[in-house]
C-alpha cells in the first residue's frame, strides 16, 4: 500500500504542515523535525502525489517541446539545448513527436494543455495550429522553434534558411556546375520553401533565370526519399541530368549519396552534394558531406530561456524573435571545380584548399568561425 503524507507525520510525530514544509520550503523547518520526516519519508518509501500538486498549484513542473520528426537527429540536438536550460530549472521536459501531421500535432497539444505545462516549444507543421492560439489564451506560453512567428506578439528562434540556400548554391555555382537540383518536401514547411527562395535567387543571379534549376519534392525529408531522387536524377537523360544538389536537409543528402555510391556515380567527381543541418552524421559519411550548418543546440537553448522568462515575467516579458546566420561548411562531397564541359557533362579537378568560408562565417556566441574542411 502507498504512503500517504499522513502516515509519514505519523511516523515522525509531526504535524501535517511540517511535512508539507519539508517537502516545499526545507528551510522554514529546524533541522532535528526536517531530519525525523527525511528518515520517515526513506523508511516508508513516500513519493509524493505531484499531480495533486499540480492541480493546487495551476501548473507542473514541465514544459513541452512539440518537434516534426524526432528520428531526424537535428531534433534530437534541438532537444538537447531544451532539456539542458530545463534541468537547470529544476523542470522536466515532455517530448512528443508530430510526425509532420496536423491532427497528431493538435492531440499533444491538448495534451500538454490538459498536464499544465508552464509552457510550449514547438517546431510547427505548415500551418500554424489553432491549438497554439488556444494555447495562448490561457496563458500558457507558446515559443515558435525552427521557426518564423507570423506576427512581433510571439518569441520565436529561427535561422536565416533563405541564406542557408544561397550559401549553399553559390557554393555549387562557383565550383563551375550549371545544373542544380534542389530536393526539399512537399508538406509546404515554410523553412524548406525559404531554402528553395535562396537557392533560386542564387541560380538567377548567375545564370538568368531557373532552367538550369530541377526541383525534387518528396513527401518526407528522410533518407529514403533522398534515395529515390537520387534513382530519379541518374535515369534523367544526359544531357539535362544535374551534376550536383542542394538537399533541404542531410537525411536527404546522405540517401542521395548513398544511391549515387551504390549505382557507382563517384561523388564528387561525377555528382557534387550539399546537404543542410549539418548533423553529426554529415561528417562521418562514407563521403563526408558539405553541409549548411545550423546551431542545433543553441537553438534549443534560446528558444527554452525565452519560454521560461516569458512563463516567470509574465506582462513584465519582452518578446524576442532571434535569427541565427547559418555556415556553409565545405567537405569532400563537393570539392571537386568543374573545368569544361565533354559529352558526358563535364570535366573535374579536385579543389583541396582550406580556406575561410566567406563571406558569411557569423557564428552563434561561444562558437568559432567555421572554415573548409577537407576532413
Amino acid at each position: 500500500m502507498t504512503a500517504s503524507i499522513r502516515d509519514v507525520a505519523r511516523r515522525a510525530g509531526v504535524s501535517l504542515g511540517t511535512v508539507s514544509n519539508v517537502l516545499n520550503r526545507p528551510d522554514q523547518v529546524g533541522a532535528a523535525s526536517r531530519e525525523r520526516v527525511l528518515a520517515a519519508i526513506a523508511e516508508l518509501g513516500f513519493v509524493r502525489n505531484e499531480s495533486a500538486r499540480q492541480l493546487r498549484a495551476g501548473t507542473s513542473r514541465t514544459i513541452g517541446l512539440v518537434v516534426l520528426d524526432i528520428a531526424n537527429p537535428f531534433f534530437t540536438d534541438v532537444a538537447r539545448g531544451v532539456e539542458d536550460v530545463a534541468n537547470e530549472a529544476g523542470l522536466a521536459v515532455i517530448l512528443c513527436n508530430s510526425d509532420d501531421l496536423p491532427a497528431k500535432e493538435g492531440a499533444y497539444l491538448d495534451l500538454l494543455a490538459e498536464q499544465r505545462v508552464q509552457g510550449v516549444l514547438i517546431t510547427p507543421t505548415a500551418e500554424l495550429s489553432p491549438h497554439l492560439a488556444a494555447l495562448r489564451r490561457r496563458g500558457v506560453p507558446v515559443v515558435l522553434l525552427d521557426r518564423r512567428a507570423p506576427g512581433p506578439g510571439q518569441c520565436a528562434v529561427t535561422v536565416d534558411d533563405v541564406l542557408g540556400g544561397r550559401l549553399a548554391a553559390d557554393h555549387l555555382l562557383e565550383r563551375g556546375h550549371r545544373r542544380i537540383a534542389f530536393v526539399g518536401g512537399s508538406s509546404g514547411l515554410p523553412q524548406v520553401e525559404e531554402r528553395h527562395a535562396g537557392v533560386v535567387a542564387a541560380v538567377r543571379e548567375e545564370l538568368g533565370g531557373e532552367d538550369a534549376l530541377t526541383v525534387f519534392s518528396p513527401e518526407k525529408l528522410t533518407v529514403a526519399a533522398g534515395r529515390e531522387a537520387a534513382a530519379e536524377i541518374i535515369g534523367m537523360p544526359a544531357a539535362r541530368r544535374p551534376t550536383a544538389v542542394v538537399c533541404a536537409n542531410d537525411l536527404l543528402a546522405l540517401g542521395m549519396l548513398q544511391e549515387m555510391v551504390r549505382h557507382g556515380v563517384r561523388v564528387p567527381e561525377e555528382f557534387a552534394i550539399v546537404g543542410y543541418d549539418d548533423i553529426d552524421f554529415a561528417a562521418a559519411a562514407a563521403v563526408p558531406l558539405t553541409s549548411v550548418r545550423k546551431p542545433r543546440q543553441e537553438l534549443g537553448r534560446r528558444a527554452a530561456l525565452l519560454l521560461l522568462d516569458e512563463a516567470t515575467r509574465g506582462p513584465d516579458h519582452v518578446h524576442e524573435q532571434l535569427v541565427f546566420e547559418p555556415v556553409l561548411v565545405v567537405r569532400e562531397s563537393s570539392m571537386v571545380r568543374r573545368t569544361g564541359r565533354s559529352s558526358a557533362g563535364g570535366t573535374t579537378t579536385p579543389d583541396t584548399r582550406r580556406t575561410v568560408v566567406g563571406p558569411h562565417t557569423t557564428t552563434p556566441a561561444g562558437e568559432s568561425p567555421v572554415t573548409e574542411e577537407s576532413a
